[in-house]
């Protein structure tokens, strides 16, 4: 809402426990149990009171399609800043994202791991698979506001805050795809309020 006040809760889970070998099914198990000890602390983050995001009268999905093209030119032109290659868009990490912001919102929670305690990087390999390659890493930034808001805002908020600053400016990825979801009501974690979430799903595979 204008002139009020915006809630503004992000998280992440970090690139380095996450590269899997796709043919390795004990290394995955492994993994899973360090993402599982990680995210606990990471996404246990406290509701902040924030000057309202910039306000969007749409919540269609064409103005969330033009969020999550700008969060791809905002997060490229960060990386293009630094030095690093810019990220190619992906459609099947958009997929991923896509699904994850909706279950989200449908089921009232925001974590990483999916509602029925599928771990995060199991949920995107459904989408991107890690099939037919040597080495497959992914990585994920999620973050959801009151009212509706522009890639500025959302790309600082993540920028603001080291570790995700860290997933954004890894040199570790090659593609990256995001879902932005707008709802009037969320319920569970959301407590019935209009929000927007969006999750940006990283990946790497050769």
């Amino acid at each position: 809402m204008r002139g009020g006040v915006a809630i503004v809760v992000a998280a992440l889970a970090l690139t380095s426990c996450f590269a899997v070998a796709s043919s390795d099914a004990a290394t995955g198990q492994s993994l899973q149990n360090q993402v599982e000890l990680r995210l606990k602390s990471l996404t246990a983050g406290q509701m902040r009171s924030r000057p309202s995001a910039p306000h969007r009268v749409s919540g269609t999905r064409s103005a969330t399609a033009v969020l999550e093209q700008g969060l791809i030119a905002r997060i490229n032109q960060i990386r293009r800043g630094h030095g690093l290659r810019p990220l190619r868009s992906n459609s099947r990490l958009a997929a991923a994202a896509d699904y994850h912001s909706r279950d989200m919102a449908r089921k009232g929670y925001f974590e990483h791991d999916s509602a029925n305690g599928t771990a995060f990087w199991r949920r995107i390999e459904r989408f991107y698979s890690s099939r037919g390659f040597r080495s497959w890493t992914v990585g994920e930034n999620l973050l959801w506001a009151t009212d509706t808001y522009g890639a500025p805002f959302a790309v600082r908020e993540w920028m603001n805050s080291p570790p995700h600053r860290e997933n954004i400016l890894s040199r570790d990825w090659r593609e990256v795809g995001i879902g932005a979801v707008s709802v009037p009501a969320a319920p569970g974690a959301f407590h019935g309020r209009a929000v927007t979430i969006v999750t940006a799903d990283f990946g790497s595979r050769t």
